[in-house]
């Protein structure tokens, strides 16, 4: 199993710890809901040191990232980032990935700790008659993010106290967005992306400073109420704000358009994947769900209509922010026009009681509707 550059903190704030992808990564602090409210709230820091960083290199950087992506990159100028997908020659989803171009020819690809291998060998692969070059840097960077309303003043008190020197000015960093910067005199990039709805950060760094940027933030954020946050709040935060997970919602048997990322294939192009990108009619699509009371649904659960299942609970949680039940489920269609029609209702069969659920829009949660 893989150890986190950070696994030295974790232990000594009282990590419990998991194994996700390979890897030995804190799962909770102190308890799930204190570390999700502290991020709704104030701040939570995040280890994602085994997310999987790949460089591309070269002159024909663009041309082969429309080749070997299902976006397209030509528009995208220095300093943005772009979300896209790693597509199979059969158009299933192999990893959905986010892309940085860090300079003219230099792009980041960064995807899933459980589809490193993957993304690795896919882009190595389609890179032949291309001028890039494809480096695996997973070993040598570490992740560390901060997500919440005080992300921002606790960079903002880093760059004050001149341990980060951003190249532009911070609050010029609009969302989707990377700069280059220095950590106590370190190369790093620092982007404004995140994974949990909230405003927010991630700070990219070789293995061995990262320590030194954990421990600066949550210094630096004591006073905000910002606390380190694992992977079990950072899997509620982003259920709440309908952001898919990799092995739940995308998978190798699911089309972009049926889980709503339709908007993210390029429209032209010849890239990997064109020609079976389109799901097959009646396919299942992905929807949101909301039920009353406290039983919530979990993953594998049937969604049933008039006693037939018509569709299955990709992730489910008792939401700790709106208090009620949301879901994430690949529904039948022809069950999602009956029930917009207003002649049926939608159940979801939580260990053998059949609970009324509501289809709604993503997300559950907006920043802009916080109380």
């Amino acid at each position: 199993m893989r150890s986190s550059p950070l696994e030295a903190a974790h232990e000594a704030a009282g990590a419990t710890f998991t194994d996700f992808a390979g890897y030995r990564m804190p799962v909770r602090y102190s308890s799930d809901l204190a570390e999700h409210h502290a991020v709704r709230s104030a701040a939570g820091v995040f280890d994602l040191s085994h997310m999987a960083e790949v460089g591309v290199t070269g002159p024909d950087a663009v041309a082969f990232l429309d080749h070997a992506l299902a976006g397209s990159f030509g528009a995208m100028t220095v300093g943005r980032a772009k979300y896209s997908l790693l597509l199979g020659d059969d158009g299933g989803i192999l990893d959905d990935l986010v892309v940085y171009r860090t300079e003219e020819h230099v792009f980041l690809v960064v995807a899933n700790a459980a589809n490193r291998a993957v993304a690795v060998d896919a882009l190595t692969a389609r890179a032949d008659g291309f001028d890039v070059e494809v480096s695996d840097d997973s070993d040598t960077t570490a992740l560390v993010a901060i997500q919440g309303p005080a992300a921002a003043g606790t960079l903002d008190a880093l760059v004050v106290a001149d341990r980060l020197q951003p190249e532009t000015p911070l609050d010029e960093l609009r969302y989707y967005r990377v700069l280059h910067a220095l950590f106590d005199g370190a190369e790093v990039l620092v982007a404004r992306t995140g994974y949990t709805g909230e405003d927010g950060f991630e700070i990219y760094s070789d293995t061995e400073v990262a320590a030194s940027i954990w421990d600066a933030l949550l210094e630096a954020g004591a006073d905000r109420g910002v606390v380190p946050a694992g992977l079990a709040a950072r899997d509620t935060l982003r259920l709440e704000s309908g952001m898919p997970l990799y092995g739940h919602e995308l998978g190798t048997d699911v089309r972009p358009a049926q889980a709503g990322l339709d908007r993210v294939v390029a429209t032209e192009g010849d890239f990997v994947g064109a020609a079976g990108v389109s799901p097959a009619e009646g396919a299942r699509v992905l929807v949101g769900l909301v039920t009353e009371g406290r039983r919530a649904p979990r993953a594998g659960y049937d969604v049933v209509l008039d006693g037939e299942v018509v569709g299955t609970v990709t992730s489910g949680a008792l939401s700790p922010t709106l208090g009620h039940p949301v879901a994430m489920a690949f529904v039948d269609p022809a069950a999602l026009e009956a029930v917009s029609a207003g002649e049926r209702v939608l159940h979801i069969d939580v260990r053998g009681t059949a609970i009324p659920s509501t289809v709604t829009p993503f997300p559950f949660y907006r920043r802009s509707s916080r109380g």
